[in-house]
């Protein structure tokens, strides 16, 4: 498993849009990797990609709420209210409760995390997330021994949320992880990208960032986490169980029953760009591969 990330950063510190990328262009000139005080582990760029433009991450993304078009969380969900918000927290855990965002917020160390996102639909990009580890919050309400699981809901507001007036899903959204990937260092909740707060059609106020995994796993705008001893049900697995497993991690070797999973197509790169191969559990190989050493990566895809 990999170690613990020690940078901790305040908003005014997260690197700007413009500067960002053009401290990206001068190290790729001498070959170096340090971000903020990143380490390599994190590995987004050591392809030489360049992490995509803030139009190019709010402006095409899927969040069903809000319709099922790319750009239609861009268009409608300036209308989702954020603040206030608050998360609650229950099930096999010592302190339930609900709990404000600004108090899951309170001494928390905020860390850019510049992350490879892959969607099952195949396409990639590269996001500067702020955020924070998941292993954070859940050691601060106490985990309990007998929790195996941690399961997350998306808000739930057909007035404010139009792609929930369609029965395309169950809803509310719900997702989970078990507990060692929601444990694991590279698992955190953002609350911003790019150093401004996150926008409302990329998961405000606060979501999941799994980057090992394909990108529906990583749950946006969430409203409550629950530990669980058993497999929690999750939205796109109970819709299409021979389509999206519970683990969806990234794997080449497994397609989707109706498309290839070997290559995918970087945003950003032009119309007539060429399709890149997929790396297994989408570059994270070395930090992650660990947690399912003896599974069958095919059948419990």
């Amino acid at each position: 498993m990999a170690g613990r990330w020690r940078n901790t950063l305040k908003w005014s510190d997260v690197t700007s849009e413009g500067a960002y990328l053009d401290r990206r262009q001068a190290m790729a000139a001498v070959g170096a990797l340090a971000l903020s005080g990143i380490a390599g582990r994190a590995r987004a760029n050591e392809d030489g990609l360049a992490p995509n433009t803030w139009d190019e991450i709010t402006r095409y993304n899927n969040f069903y709420e809000f319709g099922t078009g790319k750009e239609d969380p861009w268009h409608n969900a300036g209308r989702m209210t954020t603040d206030p918000w608050a998360v609650e927290i229950g099930g096999l855990v010592d302190r339930p409760g609900t709990y404000d965002l600004a108090d899951i917020l309170s001494g928390v160390s905020l860390e850019e995390r510049l992350y490879r996102l892959r969607c099952v639909e195949a396409w990639s990009m590269v996001v500067p997330w702020v955020g924070f580890e998941l292993a954070d919050l859940l050691n601060r309400v106490g985990v309990q021994p007998s929790a195996k699981y941690v399961a997350f809901q998306t808000l739930h507001r057909p007035e404010e949320m139009p792609g929930q007036r369609s029965p395309i899903l169950d809803w509310p959204y719900v997702e989970g992880l078990r507990l060692d990937e929601a444990m694991h260092p590279l698992t955190i909740l953002a609350t911003g990208l790019y150093g401004k707060d996150l926008p409302n059609q990329n998961g405000a106020p606060i979501r999941l960032v799994v980057p090992w995994k394909y990108g529906f796993k990583s749950i946006k705008s969430v409203v409550r986490i629950t530990l669980t001893a058993d497999q929690p049900l999750t939205s796109w697995n109970a819709y299409a169980p021979n389509e999206y497993g519970f683990y969806s991690n990234v794997n080449p070797d497994v397609d989707h029953p109706r498309w290839s999973q070997a290559t995918e197509r970087r945003i950003g790169g032009g119309l007539f760009s060429p399709r890149v191969p997929t790396q297994m559990f989408n570059g994270y190989a070395e930090e992650v591969a660990g947690l399912y050493a003896g599974m069958d990566l095919k059948k419990l895809f």
